[in-house]
């Protein structure tokens, strides 16, 4: 990058939005990517030579402009809550935070229309004050972006009624291209699958269309058993049982309970846990459940979508490794897919062959495609080195459970969506300048040089 860079930036979107303090660029040049400690190895010296606050289409379509005139790469970015390295640059280049398109619309019946920037906590605040609410949002509710969610995230809070992202909760982008001339594209239907979950690869989006449902009171409450096994078939009767609505069924084999502090007086020693976020009235009937499989219903909380105090959902999908790594800088994790029908079956083998090494952490979600539900796991384990996690995860896919690594910066090129993808590159960004080395043209390749 030219050293008057900053100047000509400046000049094309007015003073105040190029940002040029070093620890400023260096934050907004991180994730959570040190949840892996492959990547915080090979990531932690990956910085911007620069970053690019827009606050409006047209800051965003000069920018791309810009950098494509001068050949420098851009990196989108969020709330910088992913933890692949998604929003790291990993040829240095500029950072586009889009926290600054942070305005709400539309608000419609059954819709919210809103910029990329807009975080998730305020736009659900903002939607249940119109009788409705979010169908799906991450554990990081409160500062992820729904930009940063719909190009880095893939499911959360809700998913176990309404799926993934790929589910139909997506109605449409407004996304631009880099090109001399950015262009401004309305992307619905199928099309979308080119950028949802794409880490801005092929292109940046400014806009997005979400459906919505209508806003329920819901509770919370926690299912305790001294057997992972008990545990593991009360979440799933709960998670199949079309007569409880729920919005989270997440499971903690012991010790991942002792790890979550701001619960401690509520949990007992031993037990594994399930959080669950219900519809009010529905305690009765878990408690029968509970009893049913061995364990009991202990803590609960009313009224938990007013967002107050201590949410359980806090400690649910990823936030479950983060408070581990607050009590053990030695844990990982993966994401595997278990089988919903055989997933004991696959668990105890696990348990088996690595004992207390890989620790059980799940949710269920609705299958993506018919009916029913599916266990996702995010087990966590110590890492010891990479040809041991490399181990457990070639006896995970040899007892029938895939493993998406989380260990890699770069989009998984057996995932459907994939070619796709490589293609809508193509015509987006010719020049390869958006988020380079997480998609297309490098995907062989884990070394990563700095732009020149």
């Amino acid at each position: 990058m030219s050293a008057g860079w900053q100047a000509e930036v400046d000049d094309l979107l007015g003073k105040g939005k190029v940002v040029v303090e070093p620890a400023a660029i260096e934050k907004l040049s991180k994730d959570y990517y040190w949840y892996s400690p492959l990547l915080k190895a090979k990531l932690k010296d990956k910085i911007a030579e620069g970053a690019v606050k827009v606050q409006s289409d047209e800051d965003l379509r000069q920018t791309l402009a810009y950098a494509y005139a001068h050949s420098i790469p851009v990196t989108p970015r969020g709330g910088g809550t992913g933890n692949y390295g998604q929003a790291v640059p990993l040829s240095g280049g500029i950072v586009l935070d889009l926290t600054g398109m942070n305005e709400i619309l539309e608000i419609g019946d059954g819709y919210a229309r809103c910029q990329a920037g807009v975080k998730l906590g305020a736009l659900e605040k903002a939607i249940r004050a119109t009788g409705q609410e979010l169908r799906i949002y991450p554990s990081t509710l409160m500062i992820a972006t729904i930009g940063g969610f719909i190009g880095g995230g893939s499911a959360g809070i809700g998913s176990i009624t309404y799926g993934g992202l790929w589910n139909g909760n997506v109605l449409e982008l407004v996304v631009y291209t880099m090109e001399e001339q950015p262009r401004r594209l309305v992307i619905r239907g199928d099309e979308m699958i080119d950028y949802i979950h794409g880490y801005g690869t092929t292109g940046i989006v400014a806009e997005v269309v979400i459906p919505l449902a209508p806003a329920k009171e819901w509770q919370e409450a926690i299912g305790q058993f001294e057997k992972l096994e008990d545990a593991l078939r009360f979440a799933n009767r709960v998670a199949d049982d079309p007569t409880l609505v729920k919005r989270v069924v997440s499971l903690h084999e012991w010790p991942l309970p002792s790890y979550f502090a701001p619960l401690a007086r509520h949990l007992e020693e031993g037990c594994a846990a399930v959080l669950l976020e219900m519809e009010k009235g529905s305690l009765d009937r878990l408690r029968k459940i509970a009893g049913e499989e061995g364990g009991h219903i202990g803590y609960t909380k009313e009224d938990s979508h007013t967002r107050k105090g201590v949410s359980l959902t806090d400690f649910t999908f990823n936030h479950t490794t983060l408070w581990a790594l607050k009590a053990d800088a030695s844990y990982t994790y993966l994401q595997c897919g278990f089988s919903p029908t055989e997933y004991i079956a696959q668990i105890r083998q696990v348990k088996e062959r690595f004992g207390d090494e890989v620790i059980m952490h799940m949710e269920w979600m609705k299958a993506r495609e018919g009916n029913g539900t599916v266990p996702a796991n995010l087990p966590l384990l110590k890492f010891t080195s990479e040809e041991r996690l490399n181990e457990i995860i070639d006896f995970l896919n040899e007892i029938g459970v895939p493993v998406n690594n989380p260990h890699t910066w770069k989009l998984d090129n057996k995932n459907k969506t994939y070619d796709g993808m490589v293609e809508r590159k193509k015509l987006n960004d010719p020049r390869n300048l958006l988020n380079p080395g997480k998609l297309f043209g490098e995907q062989e390749q884990e070394e990563v040089t700095q732009h020149e």
